[in-house]
């Protein structure tokens, strides 16, 4: 089975909870669409072209509550600066992050897995070295993701890849 990401990041995330994984280290188009569960069919749909084995693939989106669930999947092409100046300027840092992680077994047998934190969005702190996790601080936590050593113990993708892990081993 693989796990299709050039994010070695998100590789060794997903490799903490499935451990006999293999990384298919290529970069997969992503549609523009504000479904995130489109984005990872159509990833998924992509990936069963370069292997034919079982595929994964994962969409994480943030979603700040003073935009109205902005920028969402969309996320990626908003800079962390820019999302802390909206969080500041609207008075407003609610956000959540969820990961979707969809398993494929071929083009015909799709799903879909969801895991979701809620938190703050706050001035970056921590590792600047993994997207968003500098300014994103989970609820009920004093530290960002880019701060915490147990990270993947509360994170969104972890609840995802738990739900993707116990589906596996009922099958």
């Amino acid at each position: 089975m693989y796990f299709v990401t050039s994010n070695k990041n998100k590789f060794e995330e997903v490799r903490s909870i499935l451990p006999d994984i293999k990384q298919l280290d290529i970069d997969l188009m992503e549609i523009q669409n504000i479904d995130s569960k489109e984005v990872v069919k159509q990833k998924l749909l992509q990936a069963l072209e370069y292997v034919d084995e079982e595929v994964i693939v994962e969409d994480t989106s943030l979603s700040l509550e003073c935009l109205n669930g902005l920028p969402g999947p969309f996320v990626k092409w908003f800079q962390n600066d820019l999302l802390v100046e909206i969080s500041e300027k609207l008075g407003e840092s609610n956000a959540e992050v969820k990961t979707i992680i969809g398993y494929a077994k071929n083009k015909e047998e799709m799903y879909f897995f969801e895991g979701s934190t809620k938190g703050t969005i706050v001035k970056p702190k921590g590792k600047l070295n993994f997207g968003w996790d500098p300014i994103f601080m989970p609820e009920g936590y004093n530290l960002t993701f880019a701060e915490m050593e147990d990270k993947n113990e509360v994170s969104m993708r972890r609840i995802a890849l738990n739900k993707l892990k116990d589906f596996l081993y009922k099958i």
